[in-house]
């Protein structure tokens, strides 16, 4: 992550923010460099709240308004490498100049995503976790709406193979509700999400049935400050790219797999159950070899 988005995000952790001032943070968190020179109007246009939520997205970090937000923003030295990163000197161990193409530009922005990934996971105690709590669930509902379904129905195709009843909630709905009701029933403790942009209500309603149904969740989302986080969840951040028309989500899908390795982790019968499927792929024929 750029020295710039890492200070914004120490500097919102600890916060209790309301969903407009997650929208608020998460955006200066992608214009980590414009941030600090843009105003409350230009503020409140790209993150989509009113100009008077930006002023008490400022008060709730404890200045007196947003142009002492911007102050303090403006103080904050850059270092040189933050300089050339984030003001397009160059990219990459080469240090050349960036491409002008805008395909590029996608590509380059989604490997400093999976950088900023492998730097989230020098700390692995965080997924550790969360592979134990998916694989003590007797019955893993894996829920992702939207956008995020196919992150959803990849890992609940993988983890099938290991885990004895993974549940794919990628439908919302009336039923979603009841579905994960039956989860509960058949032994859920767990239930991992996927939550990428744009956020629907139907997975805010989902997560809070279940955490009201007494589930532990495990988060895949964009961002700490997506708006499904809670301070109850095990969250596990991984950006999305925005430089093409629809979002690109290269690193929540490697992180998807890495939170199936540490779940397979927890699974004593998982290399056992792995080998029996081979085993019995081959003897159908399934696989062109």
């Amino acid at each position: 992550m750029g020295g710039a988005s890492a200070r914004l995000l120490k500097l919102f952790e600890g916060h209790r923010l309301t969903p407009a001032q997650r929208r608020i943070a998460h955006c200066m968190v992608r214009r980590a460099a414009d941030a600090p020179f843009l105003s409350s109007v230009e503020l409140a246009e790209l993150a989509g709240v009113s100009q008077p939520s930006v002023t008490r997205f400022a008060v709730a970090l404890g200045f007196d308004g947003y142009p002492a937000l911007r102050r303090h923003l403006r103080d904050v030295p850059e270092t040189g490498a933050e300089q050339a990163g984030e003001h397009g000197a160059g990219h990459g161990a080469g240090g050349g100049a960036a491409p002008g193409n805008e395909y590029q530009q996608a590509v380059l922005s989604e490997i400093d995503n999976l950088r900023e990934l492998a730097a989230l996971l020098a700390d692995p105690a965080p997924v550790e976790r969360a592979g134990r709590l998916l694989a003590a669930s007797p019955a893993l509902p894996v829920l992702g709406l939207r956008a995020a379904s196919a992150q959803a129905r990849g890992f609940a195709y993988f983890a099938a193979k290991v885990h004895p009843d993974v549940r794919l909630l990628d439908e919302g709905g009336s039923m979603l509700a009841d579905r994960i009701d039956a989860a509960v029933r058949a032994g859920a403790s767990a239930l991992l999400c996927f939550a990428l942009p744009r956020h629907p209500r139907e997975t805010v309603a989902a997560l809070d049935h279940a955490r009201g149904a007494g589930l532990r969740v495990v988060t895949v989302a964009d961002s700490v400050l997506a708006p499904v986080a809670h301070p109850a969840d095990v969250l596990l951040p991984a950006a999305v790219g925005t430089g093409l028309a629809f979002d690109t989500a290269c690193a929540p899908m490697l992180l998807a797999r890495v939170l199936l390795e540490a779940m397979c982790d927890g699974l004593p019968d998982a290399q056992a159950r792995l080998e029996d499927f081979d085993a019995r792929a081959a003897e159908r024929g399934l696989f062109v070899e």
